[in-house]
């Protein structure tokens, strides 16, 4: 299968669930600018119109978007990985939590941050929004490991976001000590540092190429 990258974009998520299944894949980068993929200089939105990482195609030739879509098809993709659910609530639990990283935390926090364009006052309305979310988050994850009662994607999708906060300083994990130690304990999982280390290497360069071409 082919994944469709951009370096520490919510595409990490798919590459760490990959690594906890021991998945081969193709690492296709593509430059969040030019939407050109790195490795073969084709156009990225001639497979995805929308120019958006993660995008995912299968070994039949099936093209997935869309994170929360992506992370469960790997999910049940290898099952012996235990990086998914059973059916039934459980399975519930693990889409609320894709739902809420994606909408609550990703979309409706994060974006709005890391957007250059964006005005000061649009910035300090979603801050006195979202960081309501951040607290909710803080009192789940009391006495808890995981999202669920195991690593799952969900938590794959949620270590990457939370990584976005070295990015956003206004957002200091200081202040939410329980989401702070479980983004430490996640960031030492061996295949979330993987992803991590690999990730970091390749946005220093994709910068480099940035500021070479400005």
């Amino acid at each position: 299968m082919d994944l469709y990258f951009s370096p520490l974009a919510c595409s990490m998520a798919t590459r760490i669930a990959l690594y906890e299944a021991g998945a081969n894949a193709n690492y296709l980068e593509v430059d969040p600018k030019t939407k050109v993929v790195q490795n073969d200089g084709s156009d990225f939105r001639s497979v995805n119109p929308l120019g958006l990482v993660p995008t995912l195609r299968t070994d039949d030739g099936a093209v997935l978007t869309e994170n929360a879509a992506i992370l469960q098809y790997v999910a049940d993709r290898f099952p012996t990985a235990g990086i998914a659910t059973d059916p039934g609530i459980e399975r519930s639990r693990l889409h609320q939590w894709l739902c809420f990283i994606g909408t609550e935390l990703h979309k409706g926090l994060f974006v709005p941050l890391l957007d250059r364009k964006a005005p000061p006052e649009v910035k300090t309305y979603t801050l006195g929004k979202g960081l309501s979310r951040l607290d909710y988050l803080e009192n789940y994850l009391r006495g808890r490991d995981y999202l669920l009662d195991h690593f799952s994607v969900a938590d794959a999708y949620l270590v990457t976001v939370i990584n976005w906060t070295m990015a956003t300083p206004p957002v200091e994990l200081a202040k939410w000590p329980t989401v702070k130690a479980y983004y430490e304990r996640l960031r030492a999982r061996p295949s979330v540092a993987k992803a991590l280390a690999e990730e970091f290497e390749l946005y220093k360069a994709e910068i480099a190429r940035h500021k070479a071409a400005a």
